[in-house]
């Protein structure tokens, strides 16, 4: 492992100056590294000859970092990048690098990532551990301000672990696998592979975690060094029941909370407390408003079908908003769902591909912009004596329409609470 000193001695390229690529080049002017040198391909006056003078000195760093989403296969500095690859890092490996930690946790997966990383947050917090939620989820890991006293859980997304050589968490968490950004790595191999790296640098103080035992099979076929755990499917939906989080938070999500738990020695009773007060993340699920027989739920972090199954499969008398970029190889098979569905609206501007995939299996309308969807949706609440559950779960990315996720969130909970005033 480096330290700072070691550091201030090597140069860095940084490759991507969107909201993480500027906070590490933020973090490491703070450190006084001096030998730095950055490219963005979105400069909006492109210099061509800093764009040169770029490529020259990317052979001679020591440390290329790059900005989570930049696929090097597909960047305009392909061959450069590829002949470096093994110089290529992220701002978590700078994290592990410097940094002298007392405990960390990482969370991968496709799905439930973010949940589960701010349950385990909460959970420890409300029983007395010092924490800090960081990575993929909030702010990047380099604009914290660093406490060597806190447990840092970090969310790790494949893109970011595609490129990472160093971390070495103590305990890291791969809570499940399905086809998700294959666009991005070029198969399900890659993307896989990607996300065991997590375990790479453990050692046989650490620990890796699993619910799935394909996935175990996989881990014992790589000869990690790290204590595996196979968590056990506790059933805590007769507690759940009786709380809030009913439909927010899923038990899969709740499992491996819970034997994070009993890592740190947290009694059953305490992290049941912890859980009760819990009060889940926006845009998963996220049950917003009710007016009348109406229930509006704002899942737009639902980027995939795979993700907006969940959601079909936990609502009854569905209107259902979808749409926006699907993703590569992305298949809709609602024939599980479809007697639950009312009626679909499809948003964005790649509505052929939604059109393709509901035909003969629902009735369904093309409205391109949301906020036109809800000014028609609220056309009808007056009317309906049935109870309905207005579903936005898009199984899809937003880029096309929106920044992300969570502005697609926002713009449908302001277009719902916008119409409700007018209709009370």
């Amino acid at each position: 492992m480096e330290n700072l000193k070691e550091l201030k001695k090597k140069k860095i390229a940084i490759y991507g100056l969107g909201v993480t690529g500027k906070s590490v080049l933020s973090f490491l002017k703070k450190k006084r590294i001096r030998k730095l040198i950055t490219w963005d391909d979105n400069h909006k006056i492109l210099n061509k000859s800093k764009k040169k003078f770029f490529l020259l000195e990317l052979s001679k760093m020591d440390y290329i970092v790059t900005s989570p989403g930049i696929n090097i296969k597909k960047s305009n500095f392909k061959k450069h990048l590829l002949k470096n690859k093994h110089k290529i890092i992220t701002d978590l490996d700078l994290f592990f690098l410097i940094n002298r930690l007392k405990k960390t946790i990482i969370v991968t997966g496709t799905n439930g990532k973010s949940t589960t990383c701010a349950l385990i947050c909460h959970i420890l917090k409300t029983n007395n551990f010092k924490t800090e939620l960081v990575g993929n989820i909030g702010k990047p890991i380099l604009s914290q301000k660093f406490n060597k006293n806190k447990i840092y859980i970090i969310e790790a997304s494949s893109y970011q672990l595609e490129y990472s050589k160093f971390l070495k968490p103590n305990y890291a968490l791969f809570l499940n696998i399905s086809k998700d950004h294959i666009d991005w790595h070029g198969s399900m191999k890659n993307y896989i592979n990607s996300k065991f790296k997590i375990f790479n640098n453990q050692s046989i103080k650490d620990h890796a975690l699993f619910d799935n035992r394909k996935l175990i099979k996989i881990y014992k076929k790589k000869k990690y060094q790290g204590k595996f755990t196979y968590i056990k499917k506790n059933n805590f939906k007769n507690y759940l029941k009786e709380h809030q989080l009913k439909f927010q938070t899923e038990i899969q999500n709740i499992n491996f909370a819970f034997e994070m738990s009993k890592k740190f020695k947290i009694r059953k009773k305490a992290f049941l407390k912890s859980l009760n007060s819990f009060k889940g993340l926006n845009h998963r699920y996220e049950i917003f408003l009710k007016i009348k027989k109406f229930t509006f739920i704002n899942d737009s972090k639902a980027t995939s079908f795979e993700a907006t199954k969940k959601a079909l499969a936990k609502s009854e008398n569905i209107i259902w908003i979808l749409g926006g970029q699907p993703k590569t190889n992305d298949k809709i098979n609602i024939e599980k769902f479809k007697k639950k569905i009312i009626h679909g609206f499809i948003i964005g501007k790649h509505s052929k591909f939604f059109k393709k995939q509901l035909k003969n299996k629902i009735s369904y309308t093309v409205i391109k912009e949301l906020k036109d969807v809800m000014r028609i949706i609220f056309k009808f609440v007056n009317k309906s004596n049935k109870k309905i559950t207005i579903l936005f779960s898009p199984a899809s990315a937003s880029f096309d329409q929106f920044k992300n996720f969570e502005d697609r969130g926002n713009c449908f909970k302001k277009y719902t609470k916008y119409y409700a005033k007018r209709i009370s």
